[in-house]
């Protein structure tokens, strides 16, 4: 079992004062000095800012420690768990992170640090007699609650390795304090339509087992459509765009990824989903689940598109799920996603404050615990007021007439906010919620007639750089911007350069540098991770491979079928269909399902007909399949080829026609270049 006893402030107040002092004179020095043989060390520059940055924190203040290990049954040394696709590889590892200990390097901001080595402690927790927790299984937590009959699973994790994984371990530990109940799963809560809360379903129970035992399965109204719909339009750029939020492809160590602020990271293993049986859709909602007493709050459209809380009266508890965490959340995330509304935010947080006033005991689904009515009450209205500030005071200069980027420069929350660990800006921040305020009530143009129909980034790029005299005097410049500590303004030349001449490896190399030290100043850990894994990619280029749309085989195979031909949709390559005019049948042999595809205008239509329609229509080719086989097909786990000669198919009529309305359409590239043009 893992000692937690050695968890110790990271800066006393005097050394704290002392580093801050010194750095500031260090930052006045030629930052070459603070270079190493690898180039990535942190600059003098950057020490003085994350000294800085931290100087209105008490880093010493205990008590979060305090609340995240309090109630520990148990916790294993390390948790390395083995991927279903590869047992070669490890889904979840928490000995890469054993090196975050004792203080923070000069390589990363000391509050980032700090929200690191807390969210690196892990295992099973009795946050109250007959309810536990199992944190650092995953990005987010698994709670379980006693029922009559068995236990009550919210939030099953991201993948089935972490789910399974942390549920047996649980039980391991469990099964001897209530030898009175099982070890089933007698109910299952997802609380949000985001995959680290459903997407460990299957890991830990099958859908014989919903079905044969009636097993609830409750989540908010729309879980199903907003779960399914979010990972299959664009789920081919969130996916790339979640590696540099994440940072899947940095090491972990003190140069690379330490912590997302939310929690470690995303497992990224198998992922999975099973369809609520019961929806929450109106707030209040009372439910009896297996002799617990639930009432929900429906929150939809803040944090989550479908979204609840709840609260539970027989153990004075609130799961404020993640209308509430210990960070600032984000209004917009950097892996792209629906821009969420502030306001809206904030009343739902005033509502459960109000509703539930009487809570004693606070839990989530990510990070810590809280004890005390007064201390949830303080957090409660500190997190109300964090989003209710950031959108009243952008609206506010927004209505000056200021744009986005003046918005997110001049905007500041007031102390008795900033103060606070549980609203610093660990996941999200406060110039990327601004903007988002900004792109929810006004959209992306600015207003400026120059920013109507601006040139693409590499024509402004060589545009630029021809302006500025040439590459070498760009390049010159960037050095100077650099060795001063000017490092946003080194980004932007460079960024330039290297999108004018992406073979300038100096450019490049200078680029990847810059990013290091933004990087190692950003309190925000998907920042931290964004601007290192620029780096990475600099310096190494693009990866050969994205994540792989086969971990989500078994989210697809619960998705409408209308969902995949929306995607396929947006495949079509509208400049070879341009003056085609032709359909295909699809006959879902499993389901007794018939779709007609066409294209039209360079668009693909759909829709779904009866057998009496079918007859009737002037169909030139048949497609009839099972529905698995058309899902291995479009995420690309069986070829065209493989489909035509399966026994799960057979095609009637014009198979030439078949072959050729399916070279329409192209697989998206799940590795598309970002800092590099493509």
């Amino acid at each position: 079992m893992q000692d937690f006893s050695t968890y110790k402030p990271i800066l006393n107040n005097s050394r704290r004062m002392l580093l801050l002092a010194s750095s500031i004179l260090l930052a006045a020095c030629t930052t070459s000095t603070a270079q190493v043989s690898n180039g990535k060390a942190a600059t003098a520059t950057t020490i003085a800012a994350n000294a800085k940055s931290v100087s209105q924190l008490d880093l010493d203040d205990p008590q979060d420690f305090k609340d995240a290990t309090r109630g520990l049954i148990a916790s294993p040394e390390n948790i390395q768990i083995p991927s279903i696709a590869d047992p070669q590889e490890y889904v979840w590892d928490t000995k890469a992170y054993n090196f975050i200990q004792g203080e923070a390097p000069d390589s990363v901001n000391p509050s980032l640090w700090r929200q690191a080595k807390l969210n690196n402690i892990k295992g099973l927790f009795e946050f109250r007699p007959g309810i536990y927790q199992l944190r650092g299984f995953d990005l987010s937590n698994m709670t379980l609650i006693k029922g009559d009959t068995g236990w009550i699973v919210i939030d099953p994790l991201t993948s089935k390795e972490t789910a399974k994984y942390a549920y047996d371990f649980a039980m391991t530990h469990l099964a001897d304090r209530h030898p009175d109940i099982p070890t089933n799963i007698s109910a299952v809560v997802f609380t949000h339509s985001h995959i680290d809360h459903f997407g460990g379903a299957l890991g830990i129970l099958s859908q014989e087992d919903i079905e044969k035992n009636n097993i609830p399965i409750i989540a908010p109204s729309g879980f199903m459509e907003e779960a399914t719909s979010e990972n299959i339009l664009a789920g081919t750029a969130m996916l790339r765009r979640s590696s540099y939020m994440y940072g899947k492809n940095l090491p972990r160590n003190e140069y690379g990824h330490i912590d997302s602020g939310l929690g470690k990271g995303p497992a990224f293993g198998q992922f999975s989903i099973v369809e609520p049986n019961i929806l929450v859709s109106k707030t209040p909602t009372n439910l009896n689940v297996d002799g617990v007493d639930f009432q929900f709050q429906y929150t939809p459209g803040s944090e989550a598109p479908a979204e609840f809380t709840f609260y539970l009266p027989e153990y004075k508890a609130l799961s404020g799920a993640e209308l509430v965490s210990r960070n600032m959340h984000n209004l917009y995330t950097l892996r792209g996603a629906k821009v969420r509304d502030a306001l809206k935010w904030s009343n739902y947080i005033e509502e459960a404050r109000t509703q539930f006033g009487e809570a004693e005991y606070y839990f989530a689904s990510h990070h810590w615990p809280m004890w005390g009515k007064d201390s949830i009450q303080k957090f409660l209205k500190q997190q109300r007021d964090t989003y209710k500030f950031i959108h009243d005071q952008s609206l506010r200069r927004i209505n000056k007439g200021m744009t986005p980027g003046e918005i997110a420069e001049d905007i500041t929350l007031p102390p008795s906010l900033a103060s606070e660990f549980s609203n610093r800006e660990y996941y999200g921040t406060i110039k990327h919620n601004a903007r988002a305020v900004y792109q929810n009530y006004i959209g992306w143009y600015d207003a400026n007639p120059a920013h109507l129909d601006p040139l693409p980034d590499p024509q402004r790029a060589s545009a630029y750089v021809k302006l500025a005299g040439g590459g070498s005097k760009v390049m010159k410049q960037a050095q100077t911007s650099y060795d001063e500590g000017n490092y946003r303004w080194a980004a932007e030349i460079l960024n330039h350069l290297v999108f004018d001449d992406p073979s300038n490896m100096a450019a490049r190399e200078l680029l990847a540098k810059t990013y290091d030290q933004l990087g190692y100043q950003a309190e925000s850990g998907p920042w931290r991770d964004s601007y290192l894994t620029g780096a990475k990619e600099l310096r190494e280029g693009t990866p050969d491979a994205g994540v792989e749309m086969s971990a989500m085989r078994d989210v697809f195979l619960q998705t409408p079928v209308s969902n995949f031909f929306d995607a396929l949709s947006v495949r079509l390559k509208s400049e070879e269909a341009n003056g085609l005019d032709t359909n295909l049948k699809v006959h879902f042999t499993d389901k007794n399902e018939s779709y007609l595809l066409w294209i039209e205008n360079s668009v693909l239509h759909y829709r779904l007909i009866d057998s009496v329609e079918a007859t009737q229509e002037a169909v030139q080719t048949t497609l009839n399949l099972t529905h698995p086989l058309f899902v291995d097909l479009l995420i690309g786990k069986v070829t065209f080829k493989y489909m035509l000669s399966s026994a799960d198919s057979k095609i009637e009529g014009n198979q030439a026609n078949l072959i050729t309305f399916f070279s329409l359409f192209e697989a998206p590239d799940p590795s598309f270049a970002i800092v590099l043009p493509d």
